[in-house]
C-alpha cells in the first residue's frame, strides 16, 4: 500500500495528498506533519519506512469539506485520492487514483466558495517585442464555478492595477519565470513553461470552443493572452480530471473598456473592503441588498469594472427608472413582488458549473428545478415594464425556461431528495420501473410473503403452511411432516427438519434473489440513473448559463431601484460634454451611518478644473472628495446617486492620493509611498481623469512639502488638465487661482466659540481663514497645558513670520543663505486686519441666512485671535 501511495505522491510532489483508506482520508510523512499543524489533527505513526516510523494524520471522509475549506483558505492545494477498485475482487491494495485536485483557484463546491465572491484562476505570460524591446503581458483568467473565461493584454507597469481589479485566488506562472508578480502574496503555482506556448494555446482555445478560428471573439492571431489561456485550460482540466464543458465562450477585455482604478484608488474609496480589511461599511455593503448570490457577485464585478461607455450606464438606468415610475410603492408593488420571486431563485450559475463537471449533488438539481419553475412568474412581473426599457425586454426574453430540461427534472428528481446520492431517495418514484420494483420489494417484503402464504395455502390445501425467512437459509415454505403428501410438484426441498420439511419454489426463488439484494441494487440503480441524468443535462448548459446571467443582471437592476426608492436618490445625467456638476451630493456610505448628513455641491468644468479645498481637520475634506468619486462611479455602473442633481461628463480614470501609509516590507517610507502615488497620477492622468489629492507634501519638511505641492498642482493644471480636488493645509496654495483661471478655492467651514469648535461640514467658495489645528488637538484629548504652550508658540511663530521671514536651513550646508528684505507693500498686506479683509471680500446681497450665521462665527473668531 505504501508503494502505491509513494507512486501517487511522486506525481503530486507539491500538493497535499489525501489518500482514501476506509472511512478516513490519510496523509503520510511530511504531508501528515503539515496537515497536523494546519488542521490541528492528531499526528500518529504506524509501521516503518527505511527504518523510520511512518507518520500519519487523517480526517473522516464525511467531514472532508470542512477540512478542505480550511486548507484552501490557507492557500494549500489538495489532491483527493479515491478508491476506484472493488475491495471484494481486488488482490492486494485496492486500486486508487487522484480524482481531482482542489486548489484556491479551481473551487466549485458550494461549501468551499463564498456565496458573494468569485474565486478566479489567473495565468499570465510575457512576450518580448524584439523591435522596440518592450514586453507585453498576456493574461487569462477563469471562473471555474461559472465557466467565464476572459483574456487581456497589458504592459508590466499596469499589472498590479489589473490584478487588484480581478483579485484572483490563484496565479499560474511559468516555472522559468524570475519572480512572482509585484505586491502579490496569494497562492502562486508554477507550471512547465511549454504550457504557455502561443500557438499551442491558440489551438487549445479553438478546441475548447469548438471553432475553427477565434476571429468572432476578437482574437485574430496567436498572442501572449492565448499562451496564458492555453496554460490555464490545461491546468484547470487536470485538476478536475475531465474536460471543461461549460467554458463555451471568451471575452477579450481592452484597457479602454473600463474606468481605470489603480490599487490605491480601490483601497482608498473602500469599494468592497474597508481600509481595516473588513467587509463593511463599504460602497458594496450599502448597495448590496440583492436577492440572489448571483446578483451580489455581479454587483461586486460591476463596482470593480465601471464601463467608460455612458450608453451602457444609461441603458441600465432606464431599467431602474422603469421600476420607479411604472411600479410605485404600495399595494401591488411590482418591484417588491419581483424581488420576492427572485429570493426563490437558487445559484443557477454555480449549479450549472457543477453539472458541467458532473459533480452536482441531488439538492443542486432540485434547486435548479424549483428555480426554473419560478421563471414564468418573474417574466410576468417584467411584462408591464418592457415598453419602458429595452434592457428589460432583452432580459425577459432570456428567461424563457428550457421546457425539456424542466420536465426531466420534475419527473426524475424527488421533491425533497437526500443530500447525497449514496443515501438513496433521490430519483422520484415513477421515473424508472426497475427502480420502483426494487424499492417495492425492499419496502413491501412482508406484505409479499403474506400474500404468497395465502395463495399457497389455497392452492395446496395445507392450512398450516408457512412462508418464512432466516439469515442462514433465506426464504422458504415450511410444511409439517403430516402434510408433505399434498406438496405440489414445483416445490423443491431446501431443508429437512425433525417435524417439518422446508421448500423453495421458482417464484419464491426469484423473489429471494431480488429481495436479498433489493436495497443494494436500488442504490446502484439510482446511481446509474443519476449519472445518466447528469449526462442528459449537459445539453442544457448553454441555456442555463443564459438564464443565470439574465437573473443576475435583473437582480442588480432591481436592487438599484430599491436603493434609489428607499434613500431618495436621483438619476444622474451622463453627457458627452466635459464637467462634473453635483448639487446637494451626499457620501453614500457615511450618510447611511449617521443620522444627519450635510449635503454639498461640487462643480468642475473645462473652465474650473482644480479646486483647492481648505479647512480644519475633521471638517469633511476627505469625505467631500471621496463622495465626488463615488457618485461618479455609481453613475457609470448604472445606479442612481445620492444627490439632488448630477450632471457628469466622460471620465476615463479615477486617481486618489489620500491618507498616510508606509510599505516597510517593500522598503518604502510613508513619504516615498506618497510620492510614488503622486508620480503615478502625474504620468497617467488625462483631461478626462478625476484626481483626488489629499494633503500632498506633508511627509517632509514644510518648505519641501510646500514646494512639491505647488509644483504638482501647477503640473496638474498645465500638463494633465484633469479634474482635481486638491485638499491642503498649505494656505500659500490658495494664491494659485490668481495665476490660473481654471483653479478655484473652496473651504469646509467651522466656527469657534468659547467651548471649542463646531464643524459645519459645509463647502463654501473661497479659502479657509485658519486650520484650527489646536482646536482639533484639544478635541482629541491633548492635555490643556500642552495646548496652552502650543498656542503661545504659534503666536511667536506667526509674529516672526510677519516680521522676519526665515529661510529653510539645509542640514548639510553650514553657510547661512542671504535673505532679501521683504517688500513694504507685502508686509502691509500681511499686517492688514484679517477681519477687515474678510468683510471686504463678501457680498451681503448674495448671502443666505445660514452663510451669514457661519460668517458671523468666523469674524468673531478672527477678531478674538487678532486681539
Amino acid at each position: 500500500m505504501m508503494q502505491q501511495y509513494l507512486r501517487i505522491k511522486a506525481e503530486h510532489p507539491h500538493t497535499l495528498v489525501l489518500y482514501r483508506m476506509g472511512d478516513f482520508y490519510e496523509l503520510f510523512f511530511e504531508d501528515a506533519e503539515k496537515a497536523s499543524r494546519l488542521l490541528d489533527v492528531t499526528l500518529t505513526q504506524r509501521g516503518a519506512s527505511s527504518g523510520q516510523p511512518i507518520k500519519m494524520a487523517g480526517v473522516p471522509y464525511h467531514a472532508l469539506e470542512q477540512y478542505l475549506a480550511k486548507l484552501v483558505k490557507l492557500g494549500e492545494s489538495v489532491a483527493i485520492c479515491e478508491q476506484i477498485g472493488d475491495p471484494n475482487t481486488s488482490k492486494g491494495p485496492v486500486e486508487r487514483k487522484v480524482m481531482r485536485i482542489v486548489t484556491p483557484g479551481t473551487l466549485t463546491d458550494a461549501a468551499l466558495l463564498s456565496d458573494k465572491q468569485d474565486a478566479c484562476l489567473l495565468a499570465f505570460s510575457a512576450v518580448q517585442n524584439r523591435r522596440n524591446r518592450t514586453q507585453t503581458l498576456g493574461l487569462a483568467w477563469l471562473n471555474l464555478a461559472s465557466g467565464a473565461l476572459r483574456l487581456a493584454e497589458t504592459n508590466p507597469t499596469d499589472l498590479p492595477a489589473l490584478l487588484e481589479r480581478i483579485r484572483p485566488a490563484e496565479i499560474l506562472v511559468a516555472d522559468n519565470s524570475a519572480a512572482a508578480p509585484p505586491h502579490w502574496s496569494g497562492a502562486l503555482t508554477r507550471v512547465p513553461s511549454w504550457h504557455f506556448d502561443l500557438d499551442a494555446g491558440h489551438t487549445r482555445l479553438c478546441e475548447q470552443l469548438a471553432v475553427a478560428n477565434l476571429d468572432s471573439f476578437g482574437v485574430h492571431a496567436p498572442s501572449a493572452a492565448c499562451g496564458a489561456a492555453g496554460a490555464l485550460l490545461l491546468y484547470a482540466a487536470a485538476t478536475q480530471g475531465q474536460q471543461l464543458r461549460h467554458v463555451r465562450s471568451i471575452q477579450v477585455e481592452q484597457e479602454t473598456q473600463y474606468i481605470s482604478l489603480d490599487p490605491a484608488t480601490r483601497r482608498n474609496l473602500e469599494l468592497t473592503e474597508t481600509l481595516r480589511g473588513t467587509d463593511a461599511p463599504t460602497l458594496l455593503s450599502v448597495l448590496d441588498t440583492c436577492c440572489t448570490s448571483m446578483g451580489s457577485r455581479l454587483l461586486r464585478h460591476w463596482l470593480h469594472h465601471p464601463p467608460r461607455d455612458a450608453q451602457i450606464a444609461q441603458t441600465r438606468q432606464q431599467a431602474v427608472t422603469a421600476w420607479l415610475q411604472v411600479t410605485p410603492p404600495g399595494a401591488g408593488d411590482g418591484l417588491l413582488e419581483l424581488r420576492q420571486s427572485l429570493r426563490q431563485i437558487a445559484d443557477i450559475e454555480r449549479i450549472t458549473g457543477r453539472i458541467a463537471l458532473l459533480n452536482a449533488r441531488p439538492r443542486d438539481l432540485a434547486s435548479l428545478r424549483d428555480s426554473l419553475q419560478q421563471l414564468p412568474s418573474i417574466s410576468a412581473h417584467l411584462a408591464p415594464l418592457t415598453q419602458s426599457a429595452a434592457l428589460l425586454t432583452t432580459l425577459s426574453a432570456a428567461l424563457e425556461p428550457p421546457a425539456e430540461c424542466l420536465a426531466l427534472l420534475q419527473q426524475a428528481i424527488a421533491v425533497e431528495p437526500a443530500a447525497l446520492i449514496r443515501d438513496g431517495g433521490v430519483i422520484a418514484n415513477g421515473h424508472d420501473a426497475e427502480l420502483d420494483e426494487l424499492r417495492s420489494i425492499s419496502k413491501n417484503c412482508g406484505q409479499f410473503l403474506l400474500e404468497l402464504e395465502t395463495r399457497e395455502r389455497t392452492r395446496t390445501g395445507i392450512a398450516n403452511l408457512r412462508v418464512e425467512y432466516n439469515k442462514v437459509h433465506g426464504f422458504f415454505i415450511e410444511v409439517t411432516r403430516g402434510q408433505t403428501d399434498k406438496v405440489p410438484a414445483d416445490y423443491r426441498r431446501r431443508q429437512t427438519l425433525k417435524n417439518a420439511e422446508r421448500y423453495i419454489t421458482p417464484e419464491l426463488k426469484t423473489f429471494e434473489d431480488k429481495a436479498l439484494s433489493a436495497q443494494e441494487r436500488a442504490l446502484m440503480r439510482e446511481k446509474t440513473l443519476y449519472d445518466e441524468l447528469l449526462q442528459t443535462l449537459l445539453t442544457y448548459i448553454a441555456q442555463c448559463q443564459r438564464i443565470a446571467s439574465a437573473l443576475a443582471e435583473l437582480d442588480v437592476l432591481a436592487t438599484f431601484a430599491e436603493r434609489a426608492r428607499l434613500h431618495h436618490w436621483t438619476a444622474p445625467e451622463l453627457t458627452h460634454e466635459s464637467g462634473i456638476e453635483i448639487e446637494q451630493g451626499r457620501h453614500p456610505v457615511v450618510a447611511a451611518q449617521i443620522e444627519r448628513f450635510i449635503p454639498n455641491d461640487c462643480r468642475l468644468s473645462a473652465q474650473r478644473k482644480l479646486l483647492f479645498i481648505t479647512g480644519p481637520n475633521m471638517g469633511g475634506k476627505s469625505t467631500f472628495m471621496r463622495q465626488t468619486a463615488l457618485l461618479v462611479l455609481m453613475a457609470y455602473i448604472g445606479s442612481y446617486v445620492p444627490a439632488q442633481r448630477a450632471r457628469l461628463g466622460p471620465v476615463d480614470r479615477i486617481f486618489t492620493r489620500i491618507g498616510a501609509a508606509d510599505d516597510l516590507a517593500g522598503g518604502r517610507s510613508t513619504f516615498m509611498v506618497e510620492m510614488t502615488e503622486a508620480a503615478t497620477i502625474l504620468h497617467h492622468a488625462t483631461p478626462e481623469s478625476l484626481v483626488l489629492m489629499d494633503e500632498i507634501g506633508r511627509g517632509t519638511s514644510t518648505f519641501d512639502g510646500l514646494a512639491l505641492a505647488w509644483a504638482i498642482a501647477r503640473h496638474l493644471l498645465n500638463v494633465n488638465g484633469c479634474y482635481t480636488l486638491f485638499a491642503t493645509h498649505y494656505f500659500e496654495l490658495t494664491q494659485l487661482p490668481d495665476e490660473f483661471s481654471q483653479a478655484a478655492n473652496v473651504h469646509l467651514s467651522a466656527a469657534e466659540h468659547q467651548q471649542g469648535i463646531v464643524f459645519l461640514h459645509t463647502v463654501n467658495e473661497g479659502p479657509a481663514n485658519q486650520s484650527y489645528g489646536l482646536q482639533v488637538a484639544q478635541l482629541a484629548g491633548v492635555p490643556p497645558g500642552v495646548i496652552r504652550t502650543a498656542r503661545k508658540h504659534l503666536q511667536q511663530l506667526e509674529q516672526q513670520a510677519l516680521n522676519r521671514p526665515s529661510p529653510q536651513l539645509d542640514l548639510f550646508n553650514s553657510v547661512t543663505p542671504t535673505v532679501s528684505e521683504p517688500d513694504e507693500r507685502e508686509c502691509a498686506a500681511q499686517m492688514e486686519h484679517a477681519t477687515l479683509k474678510k468683510l471686504r471680500a463678501l457680498n451681503p446681497e448674495e448671502m443666505r441666512p445660514r452663510e451669514a450665521l457661519d460668517l458671523l462665527f468666523e469674524l468673531h473668531a478672527l477678531a478674538t485671535e487678532t486681539e
